[in-house]
């Protein structure tokens, strides 16, 4: 077994996890096996119980793992499925006790040789990511003197752990990439090499060099620059990767191709012979499509969470395999539930206004997944604007309970209805707690991972975008359910349960069939969606969104097909273009005022969000 360990300096949020996953595609793409661990120093045994707004989302595993999600991006990344023991925390490790450092390489040989890509028999890399921050370097306040930081001191087992196992595994197995910055300062307009000659001096003052430096940076590193980090690094030149600035995230394995960055891993772990140059036509197609994208679909993203992305991370990752699907630039509205609520429009009027605005100038609504009662009425009008108004709808877990609920209390004039979740005393529960769940405790007590989803109606859309299978397999992350004994009143309301579990009681997958594209879902299905392989689901909402869901329902194996570039004859590569920049008979009004949206470099969506008080 081959080891690859990327670390990160000088500050967090380089983008270790993206690094760490495109070197795995570039293996991949040189005929290797590849497997991926991530190493988080934090004492929770998994992300399940933390904060979306601190951590991000917590993404779920086929095995029910609840897990950090750089595991997001490695599956989707290398399309592997990994197990939640290549998550590994401080929580878990010190389960372990008693010498830390050896529990911690034994873990990481253990889940190293478990295969995570559908085939028998270990992988030939494993990458290793380790969380954190190594070797920043802190200012005086009197002085302004450098002081060198080791760190941070939750990841010390670890570091010293990895030291250990770097000697253990013997050199020609074991390579390590350190991720760090090299800033501009805007006074002198020059790249600054001592923040990573300080994070480099820090690592290796804890017992790990650095075989390459990956460094993060504006524009690429010049020469001189590069010359001057290898001096005071001892890192070959050929071996200092730029990881400038992009377009898309799908550019990195093409830098990384680019400058041989493959060629030197390869060296360091005596892989030569076995590997081949990589092949990423597909992969590079795809990134160039992205960037030629123009055609905008507005989805509006209505949660609680919305003043950080990351909370909602694969949901937006399955938006834009979708998008790019359909080849349309993805647009989406940040709507918070609470600011669509009466009471805003009491405080906060104007922020009332600019959510409502959002809301009725999309394509499409999504109410992705979510827990407790803030801001769920403004998720219930979300679902019945969209419902009364015949824009397309994908409701996730939480999504779907509340399309729920508006059903019964506009459709079915249950006026009292609500989940037990907020309201444990209503007298009309459609949504009940899980007979076998806890209320007492919150972590890894739901229903999680992968179960099994069989289609009872053959002539609707989830079926057919999923392509006229009996079942399919999800993952799912949730306490509550829609109350079996209120389905048969729901059905002869107009309901439609088109998806339920083996035992037929629990609900899956509601749709309205006279609606354009109205669905809900019980499970996740955006942590299973590919950039090559978009989620069904997610699919069916873009396409319905930007008029192209009676081909999609007709065909739906074309999203899956190989991406090939076609240029222009002006060398730019050029993707169909619709009459008036849609299909004909797409009945929504295109956007038109990007120039509000907020564009982020290292992604390739916008991001709006209406005018938002603190709350």
């Amino acid at each position: 077994m081959k080891y690859v360990l990327v670390t990160g300096g000088v500050v967090s949020g380089l983008g270790k996890g993206v690094t760490a996953s495109s070197i795995g595609v570039v293996l991949k793409a040189c005929g290797l096996r590849v497997t991926s661990i991530k190493i988080d120093p934090y004492l929770n045994t998994d992300a399940g119980t933390m904060s979306p707004f601190e951590h991000g989302e917590v993404f779920v595993l086929d095995d029910g793992g609840e897990v950090d999600l750089d595991l997001g991006n490695y599956e989707r990344f290398l399309d592997i499925k990994l197990t939640c023991d290549n998550n590994i925390t401080t929580g878990k490790i010190y389960q372990v006790v008693p010498h830390i450092t050896d529990a911690i390489q034994e873990w990481i040989e253990h889940v190293a040789v478990i295969p995570v890509d559908g085939k028998e028999g270990p992988a030939d890399v494993c990458v290793i990511e380790l969380g954190g921050t190594i070797g920043a370097t802190v200012y005086s306040k009197n002085n302004g003197n450098g002081i060198l930081d080791a760190g941070d001191i939750e990841s010390m087992p670890f570091i010293e752990a990895l030291g250990q196992f770097s000697y253990r595994v013997g050199p020609g197995n074991f390579c390590l990439v350190h991720v760090s910055l090299v800033p501009v300062l805007n006074v002198v307009g020059e790249q600054k090499t001592k923040p990573t000659q300080h994070s480099v001096r820090g690592l290796r003052g804890l017992g790990l060099t650095p075989n390459i430096l990956a460094c993060r940076s504006a524009k690429v590193l010049e020469e001189n620059v590069k010359e001057k980090l290898s001096q005071f690094c001892h890192v070959p030149a050929a071996n200092i990767i730029t990881l400038n600035d992009v377009t898309n995230i799908w550019h990195i394995p093409l830098l990384l191709r680019d400058q041989k960055a493959h060629e030197a891993i390869l060296k360091v772990l005596n892989l030569q012979r076995v590997a081949r140059e990589p092949k990423l036509e597909e992969w590079m197609n795809r990134a160039k499509l992205c960037d030629a994208l123009h055609d905008p679909v507005r989805i509006a993203m209505v949660g609680k969470y919305t003043g950080l992305s990351d909370s909602y991370l694969s949901v937006l990752k399955a938006l834009l395999h979708a998008s790019v699907a359909c080849r349309k630039k993805l647009v989406v509205d940040w709507v918070p539930s609470t600011d669509l609520e009466e009471n805003t429009a009491k405080e906060a009027p104007d922020a009332y206004n600019a959510a409502w605005n959002l809301l009725k100038g999309a394509d499409g609504i999504l109410v992705p997944g979510g827990f407790g009662d803030r801001g769920v009425q403004g998720k219930i009008l979300a679902a019945k604007y969209a419902r009364e108004n015949n824009v397309p709808y994908l409701g996730i877990c939480l999504g779907m309970q509340i399309a729920v609920i508006d059903f019964a209390r506009s459709v079915m004039n249950l006026w009292d209805a609500n989940s037990t979740e907020f309201d444990p005393d209503t007298r009309t529960p459609c949504v009940v707690f899980m007979p076998e769940g806890s209320k007492t405790h919150m972590g890894g007590t739901m229903r999680l991972g992968s179960r099994r989803t069989y289609f009872h109606v053959t002539d609707c859309k989830s079926v057919k975008l999923y392509g006229n299978v009996s079942y399919v397999d999800e993952r799912h992350r949730h306490r509550y359910e829609v109350n079996p004994d209120m389905v048969a009143e729901f059905e002869s309301a107009g309901l439609a349960f088109v998806g339920k579990d083996e035992t037929g009681k629990r609900m899956e997958i509601i749709e309205l069939p006279a609606h354009p594209y109205f669905v809900g879902v019980q499970f996740h299905p955006e942590f299973k969606s590919r950039p090559g392989q978009p989620s069904a689901l997610f699919s069916g909402l873009i396409a319905a969104s930007c008029g192209q869901l009676d081909a999609l329902l007709q065909n739906p194996s074309h999203l899956n097909k190989p991406i090939k570039a076609k240029i222009s004859s002006n060398g730019v590569f050029s993707p169909k273009v619709y009459q008036n920049g849609h299909q004909k008979g797409h009945t929504h009004k295109p956007a038109n005022n990007l120039v509000n949206g907020n564009y982020y470099s290292n992604d390739w969506f916008h991001l709006r969000s209406p005018l938002r008080r603190e709350v």
